[in-house]
């Protein structure tokens, strides 16, 4: 009865928290962007090629990597220019098709808040204009890349704020290439992370870094940052997205999830086939343990010491909250150093421990 009445005391006060009376914003509640991408009717409809196409909706994306595997040159470039948005979106469609496609998209779009987007240098794996837009972008050559790393934003991230201004090394873009510096440096500090080789040294090989912010994000900390129902549906897309990496070849990858991104990387664990999964800033990832995610892959957490996240009650309760800490040891993750990252969006700052120890991860070096 003890037990029930604490659980009951600590979900109020996770409400209490969520609700804003620890100064937290509170946030609007938020509608999923789901589904295949738009423009997919038009696609079903298309029988210029004399075949149907296949569906977005049920395609896997081994599917649809053998598809474009049987089309010529001249039918993937109409293909591209008929269904940029399609085509753009469909995960297992070669790289190249999807950048160009991207680019079109974005530019057809009109739109003044992606137009940055559609510049010829841009590496834009895939863009949904819905809602308020998802994007996902890449660092990198990530056709010949040896390893591969996703950038898993939290709140307030979409395709709008994308290339909006903000402190260095903040928001998805942002980690994306300080990761990417950081792995390119001739010496990552691989001793760093706990149990690495004693000589800090590095393998070489090139590093490619996605920007995803391909899930609809809560905004604000509010009811929807606290509950796991955007976290889920992101779940499903993260799992669709790297299954589309493994179709075209891609390393498997580390995924870096950070706050609310974290939720969504504890739900898609098991459904990927990442290496090693990095929460950091997180307020829980749905599991009591590491064990709990039911994933081959390294665990990992890190939490600075002015991280506000801190302040979260780490319980879940009647669907609000996320549950246990990551970075607490009965949760049984691998730590990451972080006692000189500055508050919940430090963790890229070049210099940081924590940076030096993400870029061994990514490189395949931490042990």
């Amino acid at each position: 009865m003890r037990r029930f009445a604490r659980t009951l005391v600590t979900a109020a006060l996770a409400v209490a928290v969520v609700g804003g009376t620890a100064g937290w914003a509170s946030g609007d509640s938020q509608s999923a962007v789901t589904g295949p991408p738009p423009g997919t009717a038009a696609w079903r409809a298309d029988t210029a090629y004399g075949r149907t196409l296949p569906d977005p909706a049920t395609v896997t994306p081994q599917e649809a990597a053998r598809f474009f595997a049987g089309l010529d040159e001249a039918a993937r470039a109409a293909l591209v220019r008929s269904h940029p948005l399609v085509v753009g979106n469909l995960d297992g469609a070669p790289l190249s098709l999807r950048y160009e496609a991207n680019r079109l998209a974005v530019a057809a779009t009109g739109d003044a808040r992606f137009a940055s987007l559609a510049a010829p240098d841009r590496r834009i794996l895939a863009f949904d204009p819905r809602g308020r837009g998802q994007v996902a972008e890449v660092f990198g050559d990530l056709e010949h890349a040896a390893h591969v790393s996703v950038i898993v934003p939290g709140s307030d991230n979409d395709a709008t704020s994308h290339d909006a201004r903000r402190a260095p090394h903040t928001g998805p873009a942002g980690m994306a290439r300080a990761l990417r510096t950081a792995t390119g440096s001739s010496a990552v500090g691989a001793s760093a992370v706990e149990g690495s080789a004693a000589d800090g040294s590095v393998a070489g090989g090139s590093v490619a870094v996605i920007a995803w912010t391909g899930y609809t994000t809560p905004v604000g900390v509010g009811l929807d940052a606290a509950d796991g129902r955007l976290a889920a549906a992101g779940a499903t897309r993260l799992a669709r997205f790297t299954a589309g990496l493994d179709a075209v070849g891609a390393p498997d990858p580390v995924l870096f999830c950070h706050s609310y991104g974290s939720v969504v990387c504890g739900l898609a664990a098991r459904h990927t086939d990442a290496t090693d999964v990095v929460a950091f800033g997180s307020p829980g990832m749905r599991a009591d343990t590491a064990d709990a995610l039911h994933t081959r892959a390294r665990v990992w957490a890190a939490r600075g010491p002015s991280d506000w996240i801190a302040d979260v009650p780490n319980v879940r309760f009647a669907g609000i909250g996320h549950g246990a800490d990551p970075t607490s040891a009965a949760f049984g993750a691998r730590r990451v150093p972080a006692a000189d990252v500055r508050g919940h969006a430090g963790y890229f700052t070049p210099g940081t421990q924590s940076l030096a120890a993400f870029a061994a991860i990514a490189k395949g070096e931490a042990r």
